[in-house]
């Protein structure tokens, strides 16, 4: 008999998923080699929990969707509550109370003037709808020569083939290259990018006068600018100031250009408010949500539009011009009530104020990273944190990426039960909202450990 009956657990469901389940974003060959793969038992607040029992807090909110914590209860019973009563209907030709309030309470939060609510699955579902009724939005209007979309310099919109076409980074985008739209490529308005001197404001005016000129020379074909409101997130945690939204707003409206506001991972409270259009004092044309729409309890996708927009797709049958985009799961009835019990939470609770507590003890334990001498780009925007695992610090010069210092990072994290998974060399904090001050002090300390080991000499 073995010693350690809970680790033959995990080794056989290890066994068991390596022999049916293709992982996403995974070299499945290097799990039989370097990396672990742990199967996971249970969720409590900000942990998880394996079948061994070993815990790992979830310093990354499970791909930054988790808010209030795994297995929250009062998500978990509006799921079961509502699983009893009504699974799923078909949305078209049949609503349902939960759509109907989800709807109404998404306008009531949102940025003022955005009217109606188009449900989906996930966030790049979120992107093809946004896409596709701008464009169809100018066809419906007469101004088909509107076909191209302009986008920021390492956007990521997701990996369908329009999100992917409208996103800037090679690792997923090369391979399907001949199969994408070719999009209209803006500077980013990273702040990390500024001259020796020059502040997130002025770094965000010089990419506004280069937006300026991009749209004086295509406007007349581009249908809308798509943008990641405030950090470009796997673009590698990039961060610009409100101001670039502000003006590019103002720029899209002098250019009767669409403006689409991907706050996939940036919504529902991450940046400091709960959206972070509200730091510009904007209102996009579209607005795309997901992941912490359901706390990260289930997959849902919703796009917001303005009146505009929706009345341009109003006509008899016979013109053809409804918008003929249908997922089978819209507006599902246990995912409406998962998204409810979130949206409740924030209502009823000082989410957003704990938050900005929470941000800013992270800050503190972080500052003193900013001297460490192969660490560079410290920023912080709300609860997200990110820095760079550098050779050289002056030059920002980084590791050859086949040293893969960030692996080395994310498996020391591991080893010390914390879940922490870079995007390359850039090393980023997304807890949960629920994550405690102690909880924060206990990650950095393994980051801190982590980041000393990834940069150690091989």
């Amino acid at each position: 008999m073995s010693r350690h009956p809970s680790h033959d657990v995990n080794a056989a469901l290890r066994e068991r998923d390596l022999a049916a389940i293709w992982h996403p974003c995974t070299q499945m060959r290097e799990h039989a080699t370097r990396l672990p793969l742990i199967p996971v038992a249970r969720g409590e607040a900000a942990w998880l929990i394996d079948a061994s029992g070993k815990r790992y807090l979830d310093g990354i909110s499970s791909w930054w969707s988790n808010l209030f914590g795994h297995a929250n209860p009062r998500i978990a019973a509006a799921i079961a509550g509502q699983a009893a009563t009504l699974n799923h209907v078909m949305f078209a030709g049949f609503t349902h109370e939960p759509a109907i309030a989800l709807a109404e309470e998404l306008i009531r939060i949102a940025p003022p003037g955005l009217a109606r609510a188009f449900f989906a699955g996930d966030g790049a579902s979120a992107v093809e709808i946004a896409l596709k009724m701008s464009f169809h939005y100018w066809h419906n209007t007469g101004r088909r020569e509107r076909t191209r979309f302009i986008s920021l310099a390492h956007a990521y919109h997701g990996e369908t083939l329009g999100a992917l076409s409208v996103s800037d980074l090679p690792l997923y985008r090369a391979v399907y290259a001949p199969l994408l739209l070719e999009p209209i490529l803006a500077p980013s308005p990273d702040w990390l990018d500024g001259e020796p001197g020059e502040t997130p404001d002025e770094v965000a005016a010089r990419r506004l006068r280069e937006m300026r000129a991009i749209l004086e020379r295509h406007a007349h074909e581009a249908c809308a600018v798509i943008i990641e409101p405030l950090v470009q997130c796997s673009g590698g945690m990039r961060m610009h100031a409100p101001s670039y939204l502000s003006g590019l707003r103002q720029l899209c409206d002098e250019f009767d250009v669409h403006l689409i506001a991907d706050e996939i991972a940036v919504g529902f409270g991450r940046t400091g408010t709960l959206f972070a259009c509200e730091q510009a004092a904007i209102t996009p044309d579209f607005l795309c949500l997901s992941k912490g729409l359901t706390g990260g309890a289930l997959a849902m996708s919703a796009v917001l539009t303005t009146k505009r927009v929706y009345e341009a797709f109003l006509g008899d049958y016979a013109q053809n011009n409804a918008f003929l985009h249908s997922h089978t799961f819209s507006g599902n009835p246990i995912a409406c009530a998962a998204a409810l019990a979130t949206l409740a939470i924030f209502r009823e609770q000082p989410v957003l104020a704990d938050n900005r507590a929470l941000a800013a003890h992270l800050a503190t334990r972080l500052e003193p990273l900013r001297e460490h001498p192969h660490v560079a780009g410290l920023r912080q925007t709300g609860l997200i944190a990110a820095l760079d695992l550098v050779d050289d610090k002056p030059s920002r010069r980084p590791y050859p990426g086949a040293e893969r210092r960030g692996l080395r990072f994310y498996l020391h994290a591991l080893e010390r039960g914390m879940l922490l998974r870079p995007l390359g060399d850039t090393i980023y904090f997304m807890p949960p909202y629920v994550t405690t001050p102690e909880e924060i002090d206990l990650m950095i300390d393994v980051a801190i450990q982590g980041i000393d080991k990834a940069v150690a000499q091989p």
